[in-house]
């Protein structure tokens, strides 16, 4: 069973909105605070990038590409974090990964399995 469980993808015309959310059902409260939360997307025939991370306190850093544009948020006690995309431009279209990284030990992290943002009119 996934740690991280992704939804809200979907097909948006250029311009439109969309909300991300991804859940993490198995981690205790207590687990998922300790850990950083954060999107990915790959387009194809691209690399993997990186979205947006926030910190357990809730700081959090952007690509340049999307900031101001996709704010990303978490709710700790519903152990979700959730990306709003808005003004969705054609580059924007991929699949987006959920991504959970400890705090205390980086190389425990993990990834969901990727949500399709499809921008086209």
């Amino acid at each position: 069973q996934a740690q991280l469980v992704e939804s809200g993808g979907g097909l948006v015309q250029p311009g439109g909105s969309l909300r991300l959310s991804c859940a993490a059902p198995r981690m205790i409260t207590r687990t998922y605070n300790s850990y950083k939360m954060g999107w990915y997307r790959q387009a194809p025939g691209q690399q993997r990038e990186l979205v947006a991370m926030i910190s357990r306190s809730g700081e959090a850093d952007y690509a340049d590409s999307v900031k101001d544009r996709f704010p990303i948020s978490r709710e700790n006690a519903k152990k979700r974090v959730l990306l709003y995309m808005k003004d969705l431009k054609p580059e924007g279209a991929a699949v987006y990964y959920c991504y959970a990284q400890s705090t205390s030990d980086s190389s425990r992290d993990y990834w969901g399995q990727g949500t399709q943002v499809t921008v086209s009119s």
